[in-house]
């Protein structure tokens, strides 16, 4: 809620960083092999995630060691970073002021810095589309999966978490480079994102309640239209965002120079106006609330049971 301090080196850059460094010297993807690209890839991945989940450890064992008021406030401040839910809507944000205060095209280019496709030449409903799907597909990664993970196994496992998915965005693309080479990457985070995905259709539906949106058309939309996704686990909150938010999302959109056709998800009852960015924006928000809610209640229940038993 709060965000990160600008003024700390984030630890997914450092991972970034790492990535980089790492892929620049095993991606031969011009010369090798994929099936060499492939097991290089499943190095890259298994050494960045057991990279982050051991330094998290020792990191916070030494803090423990130190004292236990001092590792608790580590343990939270670094699964703190993972979770990205002011980041997400100030990044909404930003695309929403540039294109209502400056125009078409500072909405392209405010729209470029949060997506892999190309901006140049989006019309306006299309760069409100690309918000609102990047939206709605990062409550999970930045969300939901962050602190699934942390309840799981506390700052080491959410910062392995963070390390997977900052793999898939930087080498899990299906283009000629990473084709191979990312595809463990991409697949791991399919994998880790599959049961958080399921659940943030349920905390969506409560966000999608507590507005005056539709969340009975959300769910329905979502059973019809979320399995037409590439991704196995995308459609699930995109569909719904579409459904509650009375839009059709999907459509034509270009990587690169090379279209790419993506299944629609939704109907178009209302347009693709820049308040749908403000919309998805709210539900983003009702669902953090949720989730933090939930996530306090259980931890009281989990609290007062040890107590007792």
């Amino acid at each position: 809620m709060v965000g990160d301090p600008r003024f700390l080196i984030h630890p997914v850059v450092l991972m970034g960083r790492v990535i980089r460094f790492m892929e620049r010297r095993m991606n031969h993807w011009q010369t090798e092999h994929d099936r060499i690209l492939r097991i290089k890839g499943m190095i890259l991945a298994v050494t960045v995630t057991g990279l982050a989940y051991v330094t998290t450890y020792l990191i916070c064992k030494m803090a423990w060691t130190f004292s236990p008021l001092v590792g608790d406030f580590v343990n939270l401040w670094l699964i703190s970073t993972t979770i990205a839910w002011k980041g997400l809507n100030r990044a909404g944000g930003e695309v929403y002021d540039a294109l209502t205060a400056q125009g078409l095209e500072a909405g392209r280019k405010a729209v470029s810095m949060i997506v892999g496709r190309d901006a140049a030449q989006m019309s306006e409903p299309e760069v409100v589309r690309a918000t609102v799907e990047t939206l709605a597909e990062n409550v999970v990664d930045a969300i939901v999966s962050p602190v699934f993970f942390a309840a799981l196994g506390g700052a080491p496992l959410a910062l392995a978490y963070r390390a997977v998915n900052t793999l898939d965005s930087m080498v899990g693309y299906k283009n000629e480079r990473y084709r191979a080479f990312g595809f463990a990457s991409a697949r791991l985070d399919d994998v880790l994102n599959y049961l958080p995905a399921r659940v943030t259709v349920v905390l969506l539906y409560g966000a999608l309640l507590g507005k005056r949106y539709t969340a009975n058309r959300a769910w329905r939309v979502m059973r019809r239209d979320a399995r037409c996704h590439p991704s196995p686990n995308s459609g699930y909150p995109e569909s719904m965002v579409a459904g509650g938010l009375s839009i059709q999302l999907g459509g034509l959109n270009y990587y690169g120079g090379i279209p790419s056709q993506r299944a629609f998800m939704g109907d178009p009852i209302r347009p693709l106006t820049p308040e749908r960015i403000r919309e998805t924006m709210r539900i983003v928000e009702g669902t953090g609330w949720i989730l933090f809610s939930l996530s306090g209640v259980i931890a009281l229940l989990v609290t007062v049971l040890a107590d007792k038993f």
